[in-house]
């Protein structure tokens, strides 16, 4: 009788490890934030599971993607730094060499329709080719990543659990890292919380200064919930360094030359260094340039003409406000490392 207690009390104790850990299992899916619009990426081609998630994870931090196996997708894009190169101002890839541009931050695209600063790509699921084969990034081929994948112990069961059976093909390659890509949604930072008027939380006066500075000077550009139009603009950088034509390359265009694409101001706190070769490292740096230093370069846009007018007090204020679109939560979530 005691032994059957004392199994009854061993299998309840098993029992009860066994709830705790399916209970704190992580789960990801997509969500659509309230204060958002509606996703351009159609979700229905590329359904996220969890299992499709974690395999997509798993690719994006295995050096396997590149021609030597040193580095990785996340070699260049740091979740605390809101999936940037941090402290680079221009992306450092095999072999220590060195690209043409800062790495962007890989945060809501699901909202986007053309990537990179030129907008070179135009589906989400064939934006990792162009870092897996760029020369001076991760200089692979897919071919014999797909080949790589399939020789290890670990990926034929993981594209199993995600697909159904063990093939590894492109298709299967990219659409995992879409997923996972999918999911880094940042939606939850203090400015998120006072649009959805969340846990009493307002703005300070000089952060609702620089809101009201930010919409009058900035937000032709930076607008909307994601802090951009996507448009491509020439801000008026000085021309410096290798030639850069930014959406002039692609389109061939003189009209398109020296314009590069409008990046989202979120997480911009810890996104640095700043613009398309990340020449500015501060916030301060960048407004100074607006402000003083705005040059009259073929294409600039318009509204820059003469530069922007803001006191040193203004640009407090705005960097106040601008340091309110950090997500701490995206910038820490343990679900995607």
């Amino acid at each position: 009788m005691m032994k059957r207690v004392q199994w009854m009390l061993f299998m309840t104790f098993l029992s009860l490890i066994a709830c705790k850990k399916t209970d704190t299992t992580p789960t990801i899916r997509f969500e659509q934030p309230s204060n958002f619009p509606t996703p351009t990426y159609d979700l229905a081609r590329n359904p996220i599971t969890p299992e499709g998630f974690e395999l997509g994870k798993a690719l994006f931090a295995d050096p396997l993607l590149s021609r030597d196996n040193t580095i990785s997708c996340s070699e260049c894009h740091s979740q605390s730094f809101a999936f940037t190169h941090h402290g680079h101002d221009l992306s450092h890839g095999i072999d220590g060499k060195v690209g043409i541009r800062n790495s962007l931050p890989i945060q809501n695209l699901a909202w986007q329709s053309e990537f990179f600063w030129d907008g070179g790509v135009g589906d989400l699921d064939f934006v990792p080719l162009a870092p897996i084969e760029n020369p001076v990034e991760m200089d692979e081929k897919i071919g014999v990543i797909l080949e790589k994948l399939r020789k290890t112990s670990y990926y034929p069961s993981q594209f199993k659990k995600a697909f159904g059976t063990e093939e590894i093909n492109t298709q299967r390659f990219l659409k995992a890292l879409s997923q996972y890509m999918l999911t880094l949604v940042s939606a939850d930072s203090k400015y998120d919380q006072v649009m959805r008027k969340e846990n009493g939380t307002i703005f300070t006066a000089d952060e609702l200064a620089g809101k009201s500075l930010f919409e009058q000077k900035c937000a032709s550009c930076h607008s909307g919930v994601l802090f951009t139009n996507q448009s491509y603009r020439n801000n008026g950088l000085r021309i410096q360094g290798p030639e850069d034509l930014g959406r002039g390359k692609i389109t061939e265009l003189e009209s398109d030359k020296y314009k590069f694409k409008v990046p989202s101001l979120r997480n911009i706190e810890v996104s640095g260094p700043y613009m398309h070769d990340g020449r500015f490292y501060t916030l301060e740096a960048v407004l100074n340039h607006y402000t003083d230093d705005v040059q009259n370069t073929p294409n600039l846009d318009p509204s820059l003409k003469g530069g922007v007018s803001l006191t040193d007090v203004q640009k407090k204020q705005v960097i106040a406000f601008l340091k309110t679109l950090t997500d701490k939560t995206f910038l820490a979530d343990k679900r995607l490392q």
